[in-house]
């Protein structure tokens, strides 16, 4: 029977996880039990995704606000830090500033403008065309922000994050300036110890300000990228970078290990049927939102770990183009078989070729991950697991 369905992707749910849950045998359940209750086959290539938060939960790799201003001090020597490009956000960035706040003597922040470098505005582009302001070469002060373009409001959430950033620091008693621009070596005339709080840039711009003559430069995976006291979380590999808010005093680590787990589901769901899925962790998707032109990657990678079948781009071609080119004189059944012969033959051909033209050929992690965080979603659907078939089928399938 032919088939008429080509991807299929089921957001599955699962168990409140816990620290010390056996993941591995968790996530291998809920695959077993979804397929059995929903009537439908597991087959080689199918592929289970696992949110970043939910192996970060088994693993109980938490670190306290305390652990993050311990290890500011024990890197800037508590003095004046200046926090270079922080994204705005409350659920990524407001715990980690605290830290850096309790951790210091004084705190400057840098502000990037119009965007962060995940596209949250501070302004419009209109309001920055409008003002006669070069954000390639103009640096203002705080007074001089506010006189120019007023109070300010994120598009979604309304919040002034100027404020909100000022008002974190004073919680902890610490002085703060704030001042704008987008030249990073700004930040060395008011210190010289910084913590490059970008995601996406920060090795470009550690070297822009080593260069400048900076002394005291780190990163947001250079925080707590070992532990600072007792049972303390940490994350050899990304530190803060992925970090998020746990409670008023804690913030959720990127997980570590990931490769261990998803190596595990996959032998696992072998031993059981004897079929050979795919498997990652996956955290943010990769994609960007036409209105409020936020561009979703706030982790530092999609997948911190995958199984080896996901590695690499894909290998497509465009059959619209196959349809109103190579075959422009075909219709019906000898189309059809025309462009399957076409779609056989791909492998023999380069990836640049006109028929690959708008394959979309980004990094397969990038795409499913980017496939799953839309599926499971940020808040109350109850599916941390999903589990896609056909992912790697084909017009000829």
């Amino acid at each position: 029977m032919e088939r008429s369905v080509g991807t299929v992707v089921r957001g599955l749910r699962a168990p409140i996880i816990k620290e010390g849950d056996d993941l591995v045998q968790i996530v291998v359940d809920s695959i077993l039990n979804a397929a059995k209750n929903e009537g439908y086959g597991i087959h080689d290539q199918d592929i289970i995704t696992i949110t970043e938060s939910i192996v970060a939960r088994a693993q109980g790799n938490y670190a306290t606000i305390d652990d993050i201003a311990r290890d500011v001090q024990n890197k800037f020597h508590d003095g004046t830090v200046g926090v270079l490009f922080p994204i705005l956000s409350r659920n990524r960035f407001m715990n980690l500033l605290k830290g850096f706040a309790r951790g210091a003597k004084e705190i400057v922040i840098q502000l990037s403008y119009p965007a962060d470098e995940v596209g949250n505005h501070l302004i419009s582009l209109d309001q920055l065309d409008e003002s006669g302001i070069n954000p390639w070469s103009d640096t203002l002060t705080e007074e001089e922000f506010y006189k120019t373009f007023g109070k300010t409001a994120h598009p979604f959430t309304g919040v002034d994050y100027i404020e909100l950033y000022k008002e974190i620091v004073a919680g902890e008693d610490t002085p703060c300036k704030i001042i704008f621009s987008n030249d990073p070596k700004t930040i060395l005339d008011y210190t010289d110890s910084v913590l490059v709080s970008e995601v996406h840039q920060r090795e470009r711009t550690t070297r822009i300000l080593k260069n400048a003559g900076a002394k005291n430069v780190y990163d947001l995976g250079d925080i707590l990228s070992e532990a600072v006291s007792e049972n303390g979380g940490y994350n050899a590999e990304f530190g803060l970078l992925g970090a998020n808010n746990a409670t008023d005093e804690s913030v959720k680590l990127f997980p570590s290990g990931s490769q261990e787990v998803v190596n595990g589901i996959q032998a696992k769901i072998k031993a059981e049927t004897g079929k050979t899925i795919e498997a990652m962790v996956y955290g943010d998707g990769a994609f960007k939102d036409p209105v409020g032109k936020i561009w979703e990657l706030a982790d530092p990678v999609v997948s911190p770990g995958f199984t080896a079948g996901l590695s690499g781009t894909p290998n497509e071609v465009k059959l619209k183009y196959l349809a109103d080119n190579d075959h422009a004189d075909l219709s019906g059944e000898e189309l059809q078989d025309a462009i399957r012969n076409s779609i056989g033959q791909k492998a023999e051909q380069s990836k640049d070729s006109k028929a690959s033209l708008g394959t979309t050929p980004r990094q397969l992690t990038d795409l499913i991950g980017s496939l799953a965080d839309l599926t499971s979603g940020s808040g109350d659907k109850g599916t941390p697991f999903v589990y896609i078939q056909g992912y790697f089928d084909d017009y000829t399938s």
